[in-house]
């Protein structure tokens, strides 16, 4: 994910290339990774802490990495071909195309990640408005607000779920459970303001372009199994970062049995996983620096409805001022271990809050950088005030759901 990657083209060519240059993100990757070094060699960070975290994070890297690779793969031949479709089965209707879109880029998070659906469904969304002839600024918005507001449901939806799933203790089944009524709310008020903000103001038809066809039914095929079978290996209960890896690798001999060419060492998004594990390495020494404190008396020890608003809101502040993984780690620090609703309300803030800066979730940094390689220019502060009416909504939504259904 944070490798940057050429946005896919108007005929889905296959899956995208690394740029050899360094990015903004690829220097704050090293940045933080080196900070977080640093506080393990001046002791800041205890070796023991760090290996601690280093064995915490290993499964979520493994994981992270190898579901990039299935869906980097996958985009070439199915995600391209699915997006052109939609843009034919809303028959040419505004609306129709605004709720197929919608569908797509959530089940995409929810299914596979966050952060898949800012590398490799923007690209996608933004080809498929060229081909529809259509303005691209709704289809990207759609795709960056449902990567943050659609990854509640389930464990591989956000990073941060897997750290609380493991937290918790609680199964793929259990997770989905507690979290689908406040998943569903939070749709709801995102769609509603997407389509306020962004779709109403489309022209109410457009031409439907004609349907892509895949370079490779074989690997079409290939795809769609190696996908079918990821989630049907989250949904069965088994380990993660095993069944993301098999997927993967499936995936792969396919390719290199049809399509050689297309593998190369880019597909593995190493920008990405220096990102994530100095953002932990960085977290704990901040925290041991005082964050910590800040955290608890900002969210309190109460495991009520205000131990849950006050961690839900808190959680949601951090994430926009600093990043929506350092802020559930350094609340989860401080929630006690047996206050399941306020670690929920905690990931809430952290998941669907972060719409107002650039920097609020890896996903946006992300999804940025395929918008700017694809000449979509972003107005931040309508961005900024738009997401902030959205964050709050959701927030809103989402945390009265789980109160409501505790």
């Amino acid at each position: 994910m944070a490798q940057a990657t050429v946005p896919a083209d108007a005929a889905g060519t296959g899956p995208t290339r690394a740029r050899t240059r360094f990015s903004g993100l690829d220097l704050l990757a090293f940045a933080l990774l080196g900070t977080g070094l640093l506080a393990v060699a001046t002791g800041l960070v205890p070796p023991a802490g760090a290996l601690a975290t280093g064995g915490r994070i290993l499964p979520i890297l493994i994981f992270l990495g190898t579901v990039i690779v299935l869906a980097e793969l996958a985009r070439a031949e199915l995600f391209d071909v699915i997006a052109t479709r939609l843009t034919g089965w809303a028959r040419g209707r505004n609306v129709a195309l605004f709720a197929l879109c919608f569908a797509f880029a959530a089940a995409t998070t929810a299914l596979l990640n966050l952060d898949t659906t800012a590398v490799l469904l923007t690209p996608v969304m933004l080809a498929t408005a060229a081909r529809a002839g259509v303005p691209p600024l709704p289809l990207a918005m759609t795709t960056i607000w449902l990567a943050n507001g659609a990854s509640l449901l389930l464990p591989v939806s956000n990073l941060t779920n897997l750290l609380a799933a493991d937290r918790i203790g609680l199964s793929v089944g259990g997770f989905a459970g507690a979290m689908v009524l406040p998943q569903l709310a939070v749709l709801v008020a995102v769609g509603a303001c997407l389509w306020i903000f962004y779709w109403r103001g489309n022209p109410a038809r457009y031409l439907p372009p004609a349907p892509v066809r895949p370079r490779d039914r074989r690997l079409l095929l290939a795809a769609a199994a190696a996908c079918t079978a990821f989630l049907a290996g989250v949904l069965w209960g088994e380990r993660l970062e095993l069944v993301s890896a098999v997927c993967a690798l499936v995936l792969v001999a396919a390719y290199a049995r049809w399509d050689r060419a297309a593998l190369g060492w880019n597909l593995l998004p190493w920008r990405l996983l220096v990102l994530v594990t100095g953002l932990f390495l960085t977290v704990e020494a901040v925290g041991r620096l005082g964050l910590a404190d800040l955290m608890a008396a900002m969210i309190g020890a109460d495991p009520g409805a205000v131990g849950v608003v006050r961690a839900a809101v808190t959680s949601g502040l951090l994430a926009n001022a600093v990043n929506n993984l350092p802020a559930y780690v350094a609340g989860e620090a401080v929630v006690a271990a047996g206050h399941r609703d306020q670690l929920l309300g905690l990931l809430l803030g952290a998941n669907v809050a972060p719409l107002v800066t650039a920097w609020a979730s890896l996903a946006t940094l992300l999804w940025a950088q395929r918008c700017q390689a694809a000449g979509v220019r972003i107005r931040w502060g309508r961005f900024a005030l738009t997401g902030a009416v959205t964050g709050v909504a959701a927030l809103g939504a989402g945390t009265a759901t789980l109160l409501l259904t505790r």
